[in-house]
């Protein structure tokens, strides 16, 4: 267990609604929030004049087995997921544990200086990779412990079905018992996609764990798999969490199609988690005009009642060749290409995310968990528009990561 964080006093801070406030910090929680300077102040201050306060972000969908290697090439293909995929899978082939650690941990740190003090990662786990990836993860996990969280998806490889499937079945329950925290899969890539399902919501039902699964990731208006999830879902009365991540399929389905799928997803209490970075690179290459958008149908899940995240999944590897590490980029891209309003978009990747991840959400408030962002902006459209704004991040009620930038034009 962690001692006890000291008590903090986040002075001079403002709030979202233009008020200026004392915000006060003790074991983990805000204690009080007062007006600045006020007598009671308590515990070490931390002059934060000029920075607006934000619950912190969280990073509901990354892959930090692949983070960090570069394109590999990608860019004189074809392009596009399966590409990627293919480009990946020789990679990872001669790909060392250590390697792997240090480019995860490397990515979990940036994502840590723009703020998000929980992170979720899916991890290849197969027959091919057996369990080195997740052991790798699992060392990144322990060196960030009193800094962030970091979940841990085993995603596991292709055949599950039948007797040629047995080594990844048995590697999947392997991973869950070697410290991954979920079930993870493709099911809509499966030549059986209701099967292969079937299988991973099995797996995840005995051995007590929540599932995170690609969903449909595809524009494909004839992939279903998300509604056969939510129906699944509703007819077994599955008891954990489920997040079905990517559904860009939805994105493209007739508006009824569309809204009887939104209405089962919230039913069942499934999050979905838009990944908006990846999936406006890798989809829709095939498409000539018009291009539709890569993005799953943000506005019908959200008016459905549906938790609607966000996630910045690849990162400089084959599946995107950019990203920089931080959830203001998707928040961002949710309000020019999703045409979310900034406020929404940032809900996405702060309180729709953690509860997307079984964490607690919170806001400026007493008894709030004290995850918290001070970022250098006096509005949340500042905030999403900065990457280069200096960061104060907080886990747990302690200070975790402080981030200056400083800009110099010598005189001519």
């Amino acid at each position: 267990m962690d001692e006890p964080a000291q008590p903090l006093v986040l002075a001079n801070v403002q709030l979202l609604d233009g008020t200026t406030a004392d915000v006060h910090l003790r074991c983990g929680r805000i204690r009080a929030v007062t007006s600045p300077g006020a007598p009671d102040r308590t515990g070490e201050p931390i002059d934060l004049a000029g920075h607006l306060l934000l619950p912190a972000p969280a990073e509901p969908h990354c892959h930090f087995d692949k983070v960090l290697l570069g394109g590999l090439g990608s860019d004189r293909g074809p392009g596009g997921l399966d590409a990627a995929v293919a480009a990946w899978y020789a990679a990872r082939k001669s790909i060392s544990r250590s390697d792997v650690r240090d480019r995860a941990l490397r990515a979990a740190r940036e994502l840590l200086a723009s703020g998000a003090t929980a992170i979720r990662t899916h991890v290849d786990v197969g027959a091919e990779t057996g369990l080195d990836l997740v052991e790798a993860l699992r060392e990144v996990r322990q060196l960030l412990l009193g800094q962030a969280e970091l979940q841990i998806v085993a995603f596991v490889d292709f055949p599950l079905r039948g007797v040629a499937g047995a080594d990844n079945r048995a590697l999947l329950v392997d991973a869950l018992a070697a410290g991954a925290d979920a079930v993870g899969g493709a099911p809509y890539r499966d030549e059986d996609p209701a099967a292969c399902l079937d299988i991973l919501m099995d797996t995840a039902f005995a051995q007590h764990r929540p599932v995170d699964l690609h969903i449909d990731e595809t524009l494909d208006p004839e992939s279903h798999t998300l509604e056969g999830l939510a129906e699944r879902v509703l007819g077994s009365g599955f008891p954990h969490r489920v997040t079905a991540s990517h559904c860009v399929s939805l994105g493209t389905q007739r508006p009824d199609v569309v809204e009887r799928t939104a209405a089962l997803v919230a039913r069942a209490g499934i999050a979905v988690v838009t990944c908006p970075q990846t999936n406006l690179y890798l989809q829709a290459r095939e498409h000539a005009l018009p291009v539709p958008r890569g993005l799953t149908a943000l506005a019908a899940l959200r008016s459905a009642g549906v938790t609607v995240a966000a996630g910045g999944d690849n990162a400089r590897d084959p599946f995107n060749p950019l990203g920089r590490f931080d959830p203001m980029e998707a928040a961002s891209l949710l309000v020019l290409a999703g045409h979310l309003s900034p406020r929404s978009a940032y809900e996405a990747v702060s309180g729709s995310a953690r509860r997307t991840m079984g964490l607690e959400a919170g806001g400026i408030e007493p008894g709030a968990p004290a995850e918290l962002l001070a970022v250098r902006a006096s509005t949340i459209e500042g905030a999403l528009s900065d990457a280069r704004a200096d960061r104060v991040v907080f886990h747990r009620g302690r200070l975790v990561c402080r981030t200056r930038h400083e800009r110099c034009f010598p005189a001519p």
